[in-house]
């Protein structure tokens, strides 16, 4: 089985600002006012505007998906072996070029989530403590189902199940800084797994990877597909 693991790199190309680096989201905010719990307790409308402008960043219609989201998108469909796609992005650009069942351990951005019930809804438009669950009608008690810091990410059982079972184990465009998702590849290389890593440059954990392949991810995970589809990599 492979297992894919995509981080801000592979969106960049897309034109949506990364987090972290020199220009990143996170050297004009502070995380405490935007990004965790407290900050949501203490005023969420800044916290709502904070990803409403993420949102509208997503939306505008000259973000779309690149070359690399639609290689792995064909090697989901194209592929023979299994194949499992897991996400830090909160963005849907997997989505639009073909992908499915993304697991997106840092939620999504496009979606909100109710506090109260724990439904899940489309959210395309501004957030407010004004709006109703669409579900349970609770006014109020929507949140971005974005995963703040100091909160546990998604759907981690089924990624350390699929983490516990891969024969290969890709990550792309990840930083390596940012844990749980840092440690996977250790966790796969106890395993036994080999661990390739596709980056623009060499990432804070490119030392535990078997493998390294370096430069714009429109380009060399597109190739490395081809490789893979080809027989040239196994």
């Amino acid at each position: 089985m492979l297992l894919f693991l995509t981080g801000a790199g592979i969106s960049r190309e897309s034109g949506l600002a990364t987090f972290r680096g020199a220009d990143g989201l996170w050297e004009k905010e502070r995380i405490e006012d935007i990004a965790t719990r407290e900050a949501l307790r203490r005023d969420p409308e800044r916290v709502y505007r904070f990803y409403d402008a993420r949102r509208k960043d997503l939306l505008n219609p000259e973000v779309a998906p690149n070359p690399a989201h639609y290689a792995l998108a064909r090697l989901q469909e194209e592929g023979k072996e299994e194949m499992v796609l897991v996400t830090q992005n909160i963005d849907d650009l997997h989505e639009r070029a073909g992908s499915e069942d993304v697991l997106h351990m840092h939620g999504e951005l496009l979606k909100a989530r109710c506090t109260r019930c724990g439904a899940l809804s489309p959210q395309k438009t501004e957030l407010s403590t004004r709006n109703v669950c669409p579900v349970c009608a609770a006014r109020g008690a929507l949140r971005p189902h974005v995963v703040l810091f100091n909160e546990e990410p998604v759907h981690m059982e089924e990624i350390f199940y699929a983490l516990s079972r891969c024969r290969v184990f890709i990550a792309i465009g990840t930083s390596g800084n940012v844990y749980p998702a840092a440690g996977f590849v250790a966790e796969a290389r106890s395993r036994g797994a080999h661990t390739l890593e596709l980056n623009l440059e060499p990432s804070l954990s490119a030392g535990l990877f078997t493998e390294g392949r370096y430069g714009l991810a429109s380009k060399i995970v597109p190739a490395f597909v081809q490789d893979l589809l080809t027989g040239q990599v196994s």
